[in-house]
């Protein structure tokens, strides 16, 4: 025989060179939640090995995170207090501003991304202003853009609207602009399922809707091309980089998003997909760390460019084993 493809798997050597595809820990991102209070690292029920911090013990997890070699974080707030209108996602000693000035000031090495959405502040839970009880897209545009402008104030690098309100990215971007802030830049949560792999998260943010669901500004999870009229639409409104959120089942969409957009693509790995390989483990039903790689390869290889995740330590540390990369 002329062609034998199994003559390139024949050395762990040989693998690794011919690899097509490759990723380092310059492309994680980890997500932490930030709450109120003080001396607290509360584990989060649902997500085991996460945790809940209060701003005088974020230094804590920012030093492992650093000394893992991961060199962004996305930071998500909870607070004591919600109202109607989100009040305190803009507040100028919010809980994610306060967080801003003390992470920057301990770890100013670090790459500092916030999360731009109302429901963690909301006392209904959805992610924008009611009207009735629908989410009037253009009056919640001013309180992201408000928000947004809040955190750059306080010292985020980028920000990262999850909200799935219509021109989103263009209030955020103008807003930006005005105010003087040109080299910010927008990360989109542009490819936003409705997905029930967000449980989790709702849990630990106290997040979940008091009525109804998000399904009227969250994406149906059967539509595809739908992605690629989003993705298009907040590149012309001025974003940087586009996302797709969840990964692991719908890494078709991230391959459609990729091989479309002119822009880097990111995937997240959400709560849900995080819990069920955690629960799995714990039953001894499989590898953790094989199958942890073995997802981050398949988003990688769907063509995302920064894999945001909750395995982002561990996998700093698989990458540096050489049991991924």
């Amino acid at each position: 025989m002329l062609n034998r493809p199994r003559r390139n798997r024949s050395s762990e050597i040989l693998r690794k060179m011919v690899r097509e595809t490759r990723m380092d820990k310059a492309s994680l991102m980890y997500p932490i939640f930030v709450q109120e209070g003080t001396n607290i690292e509360e584990e989060i029920a649902s997500m085991r090995g996460q945790y809940r911090y209060s701003v005088d013990r974020l230094k804590y997890e920012l030093e492992r995170v650093s000394d893992a070699g991961i060199s962004s974080v996305m930071l998500f707030g909870i607070p004591d207090h919600k109202d109607a209108c989100g009040s305190e996602a803009y507040a100028e000693d919010g809980i994610i501003q306060r967080a801003l000035r003390e992470a920057k000031k301990e770890f100013p090495n670090l790459y500092y991304v916030t999360d731009v959405c109302l429901c963690e502040y909301t006392s209904h839970g959805h992610c924008g202003i009611l009207k009735g009880n629908t989410v009037d897209n253009d009056e919640t545009l001013k309180i992201l853009a408000k928000t947004a402008l809040s955190h750059v104030q306080a010292g985020a690098d980028m920000v990262a609207p999850s909200d799935m309100m219509d021109a989103r990215v263009a209030a955020i971007r103008n807003e930006l602009e005005t105010s003087g802030y040109t080299d910010i830049p927008i990360m989109s949560y542009t490819v936003k399922y409705a997905s029930s792999f967000y449980g989790p998260f709702r849990e630990a943010a106290g997040s979940t809707p008091s009525f109804g669901d998000r399904k009227s500004y969250q994406m149906d999870y059967h539509n595809k091309k739908e992605a690629i009229r989003e993705a298009l639409l907040d590149v012309d409104e001025g974003a940087d980089i586009i996302m797709v959120k969840p990964a692991l089942s719908y890494l078709d969409v991230i391959r459609d998003v990729a091989e479309t957009v002119n822009l880097p693509v990111a995937a997240y790995s959400v709560s849900g997909e995080y819990a069920m390989v955690k629960a799995a483990a714990e039953m001894g039903y499989i590898d953790e760390a094989s199958i942890v790689c073995e997802m981050a390869t398949s988003a990688y290889r769907a063509g995302t460019d920064i894999y945001i995740t909750y395995f982002a330590k561990e996998l700093a540390r698989y990458m540096k084993e050489g049991r991924i990369g």
